[in-house]
């Protein structure tokens, strides 16, 4: 079958990834296997199409990661909030990231009036943010734009999200890092796009409410 031999064509391509990488650097692998000292965070979308390092232009051990479906930080989500807690308090990152992009197909989803099975308590967190930002998005009339407006809109609230969890806002009161940053990547274009958050104005905005820098 096709997918056997494109299965075990991954094998082969990997032992010329390790040849190759060994020839430009000897100590690669190395340096690889020690204790990694990531400096940011990742919080991106699975799709298959967008790579975390490979967009930032770093390497392997440079950026922590995760991913799921549109991108999202659910309160309830163990597994996000177990790596923005390891990430902070384990790894120091000094920012952490929410990359959202373009034709993203968690957020066309959302936009759809369908029941979409096991997805859809996950697609209803996307459209709690469209049901915050209504008026905005029913005044675009194309399409089009609208979905790209909601992408980002959706990333800017995984952003405040992010910025609502205890280790980060005691991290940044004690020690500065780390900051909070919205980009959305482009796939047509293949640029990252920074959608210039203000994190200290949303920090002191959102302790007003959530504010658990207190001790227990």
């Amino acid at each position: 079958m096709h997918i056997d031999k494109s299965y075990q064509e991954i094998f082969v391509a990997n032992k010329k990834w390790v040849e190759r990488k060994n020839n430009e650097n000897p100590d690669f692998f190395s340096h690889l296997a020690t204790e990694q000292n990531p400096d940011y965070l990742y919080i991106g979308c699975s799709d298959s199409r967008v790579h975390a390092n490979e967009i930032m232009g770093l390497e392997p051990g440079q950026v922590f990661v995760h991913r799921n479906i549109a991108n999202m930080v659910v309160n309830t989500d163990l597994n996000a909030l177990s790596v923005i807690n390891y990430g902070v308090e384990y790894l120091s990152v000094k920012y952490i990231i929410v990359c959202g992009h373009y034709n993203c197909g968690g957020i066309k989803a959302a936009m759809q009036p369908r029941d979409m099975g096991i997805l859809n308590p996950w697609l209803r967190n996307v459209r709690d943010v469209y049901r915050l930002h209504e008026k905005e998005l029913d005044a675009i009339e194309d399409p089009s734009d609208r979905y790209n407006r909601l992408v980002e809109i959706n990333v800017y609230e995984q952003c405040l999200n992010v910025i609502k969890t205890a280790e980060v806002q005691k991290s940044y009161l004690e020690k500065g890092y780390p900051r909070v940053a919205g980009w959305v990547y482009d796939l047509n274009e293949g640029v990252l796009i920074d959608l210039k958050i203000d994190f200290e104005k949303e920090l002191n905005r959102i302790r007003k409410i959530y504010d658990l820098t207190k001790g227990k």
